[in-house]
């Protein structure tokens, strides 16, 4: 089957490459879920993997396939998998678990390990080819009536966790009641941690290069969202008109 991939190390070696179709048998104890790809989103990440910034290919290839933002349908289960069913649209999470504590608890979001292992980015091939397989813990199934947002749930679990770590650190002073949130960038992790905020009722204020209107000033308008130029305010321009903020969510990349 077909796929995209870089040679790591080798800027600007994105390229075809072929990889044999995976089957569930290929992961243990029946719990393999083989997914179709349907769609797959690029990112920035993407762009400074094929800049050999950075990322590794799997053991025993020369080649990384790409793509951590996926979507896709449910083709076949195994035996033990009893969340998704063929016909299932699923996502799959990117990082596996290495061996810190915080990965023995379910959170290898924020792992300790040096070396970790994340699908498209580090050491496993990602999601943009035409199938995989992964274990069924990693394997998110969406509702119908989302599909059509399909690659945008993995930089929404980013802007969402961002936004509920700041409310977890902020929890032991039992008095903190935001009002105000600065977020500072308009890329899809810009524009998903303005709704994140606005969906918890506070007043945003979204800070980006472009002057409106555009379609990003009109995005966050269309969220009750306030859009500002760095070209005409500066974020102490619009502190000293509404106050100082009680978030700022840094998103520019």
């Amino acid at each position: 089957m077909k796929a995209v991939a870089v040679r790591p190390g080798q800027p600007n070696s994105v390229h075809l490459a072929e990889l044999t179709k995976p089957a569930i048998h290929q992961i243990p104890n029946g719990r393999g879920v083989l997914v179709k790809v349907l769609k797959v989103g690029v990112d920035a990440t993407d762009r400074e993997i094929n800049d050999a910034l950075y990322g590794n290919a799997p053991p025993g290839y020369n080649f990384l396939v790409l793509g951590h933002e996926s979507f896709g349908i449910v083709e076949e289960v195994g035996p033990a998998v009893k969340h998704v069913k063929p016909g299932d649209y699923v996502t799959c999470t990117v990082r596996r678990p290495g061996g810190s504590i915080y990965d023995t608890i379910g959170r290898s979001d924020i792992t300790s390990e040096e070396t970790y292992y994340e699908r498209g980015i580090n050491l496993l091939h990602g999601f943009l080819t035409e199938y995989y397989v992964d274990d069924a813990e990693f394997v998110v199934k969406m509702p119908v009536g989302l599909k059509h947002l399909h690659v945008l749930a993995e930089p929404m679990s980013c802007a969402a966790k961002a936004v509920q770590q700041a409310y977890e650190a902020q929890r032991r002073l039992q008095v903190w009641d935001p009002k105000l949130a600065f977020v500072t960038g308009s890329g899809q992790i810009g524009l998903l941690t303005t709704l994140v905020l606005r969906l918890r009722g506070l007043e945003v204020y979204t800070f980006a290069r472009g002057a409106a209107p555009n379609l990003k000033s009109e995005i966050v308008t269309g969220m009750g969202a306030h859009y500002i130029s760095t070209a005409e305010k500066s974020l102490k321009d619009v502190a000293a008109e509404v106050g100082r903020p009680d978030l700022v969510v840094e998103a520019t990349g």
